[in-house]
């Protein structure tokens, strides 16, 4: 009897130990997941003032406001009691939760001893610095705990946002979570060329330590609504934003740094009035030059499009000769952009986003050990060349 059982008591014991579950599972609605990070010029909330002057404080300076966007948002119990900003319409989906002070575990470590949920970070979607928080701290000493984090993804995208980052984690939408949104609106990049490539947090970090410039996409915010509105440039040596990119200036980048073939240009033809151009095709190519101490470069764009849109219902644009105008005009818009483009890099920001020392170390490496080390002053000073070959391939779909 016992010769027949024991088969079955084994089999039994080995499908008991393969369907236990994991033993330190913790339920989801036990958890705060945060999926979005604002970082701000340190401003006290309305909460945290008060408990200051009541005494009730810490040892800390107040450099930076940390906001996290949580969810799921629990029903109940989920009032602040102890000090820090709570945000988000009654209803919404999402809650943010504000601290103060200069660093960013700690602010992190404070939220425990006023919310029953512990924060977890493996879901954060976007990071959103300030440009006035970054004219003041290094991107460097701002992301030092977040790249260190093992809890924070190494595709967390990160945006820089002209006002209050805090802002861009509202929405006047009561179904949206702004952070989860923010990170969506990339999916845009297909239709235009102002949406820059994300630049997620693995990136990030190889550029920090680089100390090379780079560009990050700008958030706006008005009324509730968040959109990208160009690129702030972040000065390699430094760390700090130094300015800003506007919308036709961050297409050119995106052309000329070949992460982008999309877009329109807008021009006036003879009888001014306005048309515009569609790409269905863009090609960029740097070619590096040196000659001593002096580098130069050569850049070749072409681009191959229609003809989509015209106010002038007195010229056939569609004739030979209208059509070769319109290309000139066209052709001399986007030469006008893009000097505008470069021109701010090289004498307003004395910066290099747009890839050229990539070219100069690849196309000529022993130009670039002598001057990687100072390259966004070498870069101010080089002589950048165009040509231009731009062709109006159709002109839609029409009947006359």
């Amino acid at each position: 009897m016992y010769r027949r059982l024991l088969p079955l008591i084994l089999c039994l014991s080995l499908l008991a130990a393969t369907q236990t579950g994991c033993w330190s599972s913790k339920e989801i609605e036990d958890l705060a997941l945060y999926t979005g990070l604002a970082l701000d010029k340190g401003e006290l909330t309305k909460a945290e003032q008060e408990l200051e002057d009541k005494g009730i404080t810490y040892s800390k300076q107040n450099k930076i406001t940390a906001t996290i966007q949580v969810i799921p948002v629990k029903t109940t119990g989920s009032t602040d009691k102890q000090g820090g900003q709570q945000g988000g319409q009654q209803g919404t989906p999402y809650q943010n939760v504000s601290g103060t002070g200069d660093s960013l575990l700690e602010i992190f470590r404070q939220y425990s001893i006023r919310n029953e949920r512990p924060i977890v970070g493996h879901h954060l979607k976007v990071i959103v610095i300030s440009a006035e928080l970054l004219k003041q701290q290094s991107i460097g000493q701002l992301m030092d705990f977040v790249l260190r984090d093992n809890d924070i993804r190494p595709s967390s995208m990160v945006f820089i946002s002209q006002g209050r980052a805090e802002e861009t984690m509202v929405s006047k939408r009561s179904d949206e979570v702004p952070s989860v949104h923010i990170r969506q609106m990339l999916r845009n990049r297909s239709r235009t060329s102002k949406v820059l490539s994300p630049m997620i947090l693995s990136k990030l970090d190889a550029l920090i330590h680089s100390k090379r410039s780079f560009a990050l996409q700008n958030l706006v915010t008005a009324d509730g609504e968040t959109e990208f509105a160009g690129a702030a440039v972040v000065k390699g040596g430094t760390g700090h934003w130094v300015g800003n990119l506007n919308q036709e200036d961050t297409e050119c980048l995106s052309w000329l740094t070949g992460k982008g073939d999309t877009g329109v240009i807008k021009a006036y033809d003879w009888d001014n009035e306005p048309m515009t151009y569609e790409m269905k095709a863009m090609k960029s190519k740097i070619k590096a030059r040196s000659d001593g101490d002096k580098i130069r470069f050569e850049v070749s764009i072409e681009t191959e499009g229609r003809l989509i849109e015209t106010w002038n219902t007195s010229s056939i644009l569609s004739s030979g000769d209208n059509t070769e105008k319109a290309a000139k005009l066209f052709e001399e818009k986007l030469k006008q952009m893009m000097e505008h483009m470069i021109s701010k890099l090289q004498q307003d920001y004395k910066a290099d986003v747009a890839g050229f020392g990539d070219a100069l170390s690849i196309q000529q490496p022993r130009a670039w050990k002598k001057v990687e080390d100072h390259w966004d002053e070498v870069f101010s000073r080089a002589r950048i060349s165009f040509k231009y070959d731009l062709k109006i391939t159709d002109f839609g779909s029409f009947t006359e």
